[in-house]
Parts: structure tokens; sequence; C-alpha cells
């Protein structure tokens, strides 16, 4: 077994799943705070009223997920032309280089999402399948971001991994990290919450109140903002951009994101 699950390939392997669970039961202890309530995207009745499925269910559907993606992202490693130098100790220059190959997968990664998750909604019969799974969490919250059904999973992120592991040329200890943090970005793009000091909602256009237009079951918010997890250039590129606007509900329990149809860029 130690021949077969290096060091790097385990930890590339089980950091992203730890990473999930810890990070989205952050949210989840913090959500439980009353004073929270001021931040939420969508109020704890709407939680109930609007999802189609339970946290036990959401759970059970999560872990199936990362069990298939586990074995894939080992057999990944396995694949025959690694190549060697990809493993050399770090040096100023490799830094520089893993940070470039880190942006070629945050790109790759959201080139391939987009592409996949537009087309599972376009074809009926896919969505209809599989990639509805995920739009039973019409109210999003973290732990829920990687609900998916299996081959929706493996399709749009699985195989996005994968992809940009392979385009980038990361080592196994590089893609750990990419993957963590693609993991984190895909929870905060679900949490519910729209908290003025989290970087990650600073840092990027693609957030929580950008992905939450997209789980809307009516209107244009389904048919627009597909991307995901990093970016919204290929929303922009491609003519799925919804401009929207975050406001303070009017009795003050939380915010709501206010969709400007009559400006949609397609």
């Amino acid at each position: 077994m130690e021949l077969f699950l290096q060091g790097d390939e385990a930890m590339l392997m089980a950091m992203p799943i730890v990473v999930y669970w810890l990070y989205s039961g952050a949210y989840e202890a913090l959500s439980c705070f009353s004073g929270m309530d001021s931040y939420r995207l969508h109020s704890r009745k709407e939680e109930k009223s609007k999802n189609l499925v339970s946290k036990a269910q959401v759970v059970k559907g999560v872990l199936l997920q990362q069990v298939i993606q586990a074995t894939l992202t080992l057999l990944l490693t396995k694949f025959p032309g690694d190549d060697p130098n990809r493993h050399k100790p770090s040096t100023t220059a490799a830094a520089a280089a893993a940070a470039v190959r880190f942006f070629v997968a945050m790109v790759v990664f959201d080139s391939w999402q987009y592409l996949v998750h537009r087309y599972m909604h376009h074809n009926k019969l896919l969505y209809r399948k599989f990639h509805s799974w995920h739009h039973r969490i019409a109210a999003p919250y973290a732990f829920a971001a990687q609900y998916n059904h299996p081959v929706d999973g493996v399709l749009t992120e699985t195989v996005a991994g994968g992809l940009a592991y392979f385009v980038s040329g990361m080592s196994p200890a590089t893609a750990a990290a990419f993957f963590c943090f693609a993991t984190v970005k895909g929870i905060d793009d679900h949490c519910g919450l729209l908290l003025p000091w989290n970087p990650f909602h600073l840092a990027f256009g693609n957030n929580a109140a950008y992905h939450e237009v997209h789980h809307r079951r009516h209107g244009a918010g389904s048919t627009h903002n597909f991307a995901q997890p990093f970016f919204v250039a290929w929303d922009k590129i491609m003519g799925t951009y919804l401009p929207y606007a975050v406001v303070k509900r009017e009795d003050g329990a939380g915010y709501e994101v206010s969709v400007e149809e009559n400006k949609k860029t397609e």
C-alpha cells in the first residue's frame, strides 16, 4: 500500500475532503448564532421551505461523491507519463512556476465547469436525470456545495480537476493546495452568508450572491450565471451574465439579491 499510495498523493486525495467538512462545518456552526441572521441571503424558514432534500440526505450524497472523487483522484495520480521534474524540491524559480501553474489550473477548471454546467442546463435530459439534484437546493448552505448526482459530480467537477491537474503540470503537493482552495471557494459560493469581511467575497466577483441568482428555480437566474467557482469571465464573454444588486431586507433580517432581468446580457 505504501508503494501504491505516496505521501503527496495521499494528501491530494484526502485533504480536500477534510477541508470540505472542516470549513463547511465552521460555516454551519457560525450560522447557528442569531447574530448571523443579519448576513443571511435566505432566512432559516426559507432554507426549510425552498430546499427539496433534508440535510441528512445532503450529507449522504456529498459523502458518496467524495468517495468516488477520491478513488478517481488516486487513479489519476497513477496515470503513466507523469513528469518526474514536477516532484523536485522547491526553489524560488519552482515556486514562481507553481504559482503560474496554479493560475492555469484555475482557468482550466473554470472553463470546463462553465461549458459542462451550461450544457447540463441546456440538455433537458441531462438536467432532469443528473444536474437537477444540485438544484434541489434553492436556498444554498455551506455543506450542500458538493451535493450532486454522482454522474454530474464526475463530469463537472472530477473531470475539471483532472484536466486542471494535467494541463497545468502541477505536482501532487501543489494540486492538493489547489483543490483545497477550490473546495473552500465552492463552499463560500454556497454558504448563504454574505459576510462583509469575507476575503473571497471581496476578491472574487463570483461569490455567494452571484451564485444565489443561479440557484433560483424561476426567472432568468437558472439560465444565467453558470460560471464557477472562481471568475465570471465566461458568463460575460458568452452573454450569460445576469446583473444583480444586493439590498438589505425591509425587515432588516439579512440581505436580498435583486435580479435586474431587464439588463441581462444575453
